[in-house]
């Protein structure tokens, strides 16, 4: 079921095994909610969804991606977990030999922290990395970067959430920053400011532009196809670890993602040809019918997601990503997508916009959304160690 290891190995009273069972994996993926009880910030993963991620046959980011899971144990109780990866389509568009590192929680104790990591690191080695990289996952749509600001506020069902004193172990190990990302609050108003609208109308006019609007995934699937995602492969080639999607990656995420949405929240923009050349979408925060249910669908976790899904009302509205084709950036395109979505933040009674993550680096999407009342509220971070 998953990759071959060494055997087990003991450090002082930790001792580290690989997950190899469903039973193992069941307890893996329990450990990282169990490890957040009782913080009313962490937003718990869906259950069903997170064992899928790492069974064979079922994500294919494996088809690219060799990885494996450890858990640590002192007196058989589990104090720690991590999961090892190499995405050889990644390393190849970059030219690295990376092994990265993510699904890392542990109890506040280096040696635990250190012999989960070297474990991946030792890995890591027999396959030929070079680096060690982390917290990140198998793709860009799993959790990565390491929370450095933010741990008083509301963690989105899209972000990774850590505990405060991760912090300083990632720094005694030696890690060293790669890359920060920020993310930002937003307070949105009832309607468009003057000045986005103006802009948009003539970002419109000037490249023959226009909004579309689609009922459900069934519709955006029967016009466009998959080349939603052909879009999102072509503006996010030069972010940070990004790896190329395969069709049956673009699929999977399709299946996965498009059933949560609220299609108010979703805006594309196409060309005179009826292209899709930008994209943007959100959703109802799901993180307090999450906690409700500790990620589990029965008995009545279902409820819980459903009724925050289907909400006509809500305070609080992840924003999960805002892309656009490489052909029409710096054209303010971005401006017809964020025009296109205020006037709903005012129709469902939206008071909190959370963004995703964005590269510190990244002055183009931050400028989105300066113009509104906002405050830049978290920060995160990628480390990296030569093996």
């Amino acid at each position: 079921m998953f990759q071959t290891n060494p055997k087990p190995t003991q450090t002082d009273t930790i001792t580290i095994k690989e997950v190899k069972t469903s039973r193992d994996l069941n307890r893996f993926v329990q450990f990282g909610i169990d490890h957040y009880n009782g913080n009313d910030c962490y937003c718990p993963p869906l259950i069903l969804d997170e064992i899928n991620t790492f069974k064979k046959g079922k994500n294919p980011a494996h088809e690219v991606c060799d990885f494996v899971l450890y858990m640590a144990y002192r007196n058989d109780k589990i104090v720690g977990r991590i999961a090892g990866v190499v995405n050889r389509r990644a390393n190849e568009a970059w030219s690295v030999k990376k092994c990265r590192f993510g699904w890392f929680d542990f109890i506040d104790d280096h040696k635990v922290f250190t012999s989960l990591l070297d474990s991946v690191a030792e890995w890591g080695r027999s396959k030929g990395m070079e680096l060690l990289n982390g917290p990140v996952g198998f793709t860009d749509f799993d959790h990565q970067g390491l929370l450095l600001e933010g741990f008083d506020y509301n963690s989105p069902m899209a972000s990774l959430y850590t505990h405060p004193y991760y912090v300083a172990h990632y720094e005694r190990y030696g890690l060293r920053k790669e890359a920060d990302w920020v993310e930002f609050q937003i307070h949105p108003p009832k309607e468009a400011p003057e000045r986005m609208r103006r802009v948009a109308g003539l970002v419109s006019e000037r490249y023959g532009l226009h909004t579309v609007k689609v009922k459900n995934a069934r519709e955006l699937r029967k016009r466009y196809g998959y080349s939603y995602f052909d879009v999102l492969d072509a503006a996010y080639q030069k972010l940070y670890n990004y790896q190329p999607m395969t069709d049956k990656q673009k699929q999977y995420y399709c299946k996965m993602f498009f059933p949560l949405l609220n299609f108010d929240f979703v805006t594309l923009v196409a060309n005179e040809k009826d292209e899709i050349v930008a994209a943007g979408l959100g959703m109802p925060s799901l993180s307090a019918a999450l906690r409700k249910c500790r990620g589990r669908l029965f008995p009545f976790g279902w409820y819980h997601l459903f009724k925050a899904l289907r909400a006509k009302k809500m305070t609080d509205f992840d924003l999960l990503l805002i892309a656009v084709r490489p052909d029409y950036q710096d054209k303010g395109v971005n401006s017809l997508i964020v025009n296109e979505m205020t006037p709903y933040f005012s129709q469902y009674g939206i008071q909190r916009v959370e963004t995703s993550a964005i590269l510190e680096t990244n002055n183009k999407s931050q400028a989105n959304f300066v113009i509104f009342d906002h405050i830049q509220h978290k920060r995160r971070r990628a480390f990296v160690k030569e093996l």
